[in-house]
């Protein structure tokens, strides 16, 4: 996965036109149009690689609700996004954390918004789009299995090739605990997939294809214990009340995450349930501040990616107008050539 740096590595103030918080797929989108419409533009994400989530935790899964797309891995949807807003020349600051933002005005009168880096260097812009997905994002833990993370546990499935022939016990009901099972089923051994409840928060056309295959699913069901020597080789499961022991050489705990906003609570932006407010225009709270993406929080909001990607193209076209006023927020149709 492409992992660009920084145009320079020193902690000289950097001014741009547009700093987009967040490299996943929303901000990546983001960087793209705002080259499109002319704009300079720098990105900073807390994570090394471009992609987010994405490149974190699902490279390999399988996206089935991007337009134009009937079906594609999540590492190729990121490269696409990446060499897509290459022809902005992006600016990316990655491995570090915006954590101070204020409003000063310049010297020949412009009104600017600077935020502060975790590293000390700050960056100067005319408006700043906040596409930072869920926020900094930690596992929920799996708690019998405190201690074997490493040792066959794993949070997330980066990779299939690992669990080829492998006994193989995903624990959760989501998304992710279907979406791995139904990818996992044609490489191990085995797959079987352990939920609390006989109710299921997954897509139903996932939930269905799982049950279709040979997956084993075993519901109203907690582990309570791993086994192993050194590495996992089995667990121990009470379900409805009864007692399994499950041959297990591999465990995923896909129990959701738990997500954290950070420092971007202490800026004084409007958050909802640890998510950002916007209006239809998405801008937030602060004045020059914008949001896209999961982060944001409106009445009917939809957390997918076509939606962030067209709320990048919303708020990078009002954002153009906050920069420079005599701008259109309509930018022509990009069709039409320049």
């Amino acid at each position: 996965m492409p992992s660009p740096s920084s145009h320079d590595a020193d902690a000289r103030p950097v001014d741009t036109d547009l700093l987009i918080i967040g490299a996943g797929p929303t901000g990546l989108f983001a960087a793209y149009y705002a080259g499109f419409r002319g704009l300079r533009v720098a990105v900073v994400d807390s994570l090394p690689e471009l992609g987010g989530q994405i490149t974190a935790m699902y490279p390999e899964k399988q996206i089935l609700d991007v337009a134009g797309f009937p079906s594609i891995k999540g590492r190729d949807l990121v490269e696409g996004l990446v060499a897509q807003a290459t022809t902005a020349d992006p600016a990316y600051f990655l491995d570090r954390t915006a954590t101070t933002l204020r409003h000063e005005t310049s010297a020949d009168g412009d009104e600017r918004v600077v935020v502060g880096l975790d590293d000390g260097r700050e960056i100067s812009a005319g408006a700043v789009l906040i596409t930072a997905g869920i926020g900094k994002f930690s596992p929920r833990p799996l708690p019998a299995g405190d201690g074997w993370l490493g040792r066959g546990l794993e949070f997330f499935v980066p990779s299939f090739a690992p669990y080829a022939g492998k006994d193989v016990v995903i624990v959760g009901g989501g998304d992710s605990a279907f979406d791995w099972a139904l990818h996992l089923e044609p490489v191990a051994r085995s797959v079987t997939l352990v939920h609390r409840r006989d109710a299921f928060r997954a897509h139903a056309r996932t939930v269905e294809q799982v049950r279709a295959s040979s997956v084993r699913i075993v519901t109203k069901a907690e582990v309570t214990a791993f086994r192993g020597n050194g590495h996992v080789e089995a667990l121990d499961v009470t379900a409805d009340g009864e007692q399994l022991t499950l041959p297990a050489q591999a465990v995923v705990a896909a129990l959701g995450f738990i997500a954290d906003l950070g420092p971007l609570q202490q800026w004084g932006i409007e958050v909802e349930k640890r998510h950002v407010v916007v209006n239809p225009a998405m801008r937030t709270s602060l004045e020059r501040v914008f949001a896209a993406g999961d982060i944001t929080e409106y009445a009917g909001k939809v957390r997918l990616i076509a939606v962030g990607f067209g709320e990048a193209a919303t708020a990078v076209n009002n954002a153009a107008v906050a920069i420079d006023p005599s701008a259109h927020v309509f930018p022509g149709h990009s069709s039409e050539g320049s």
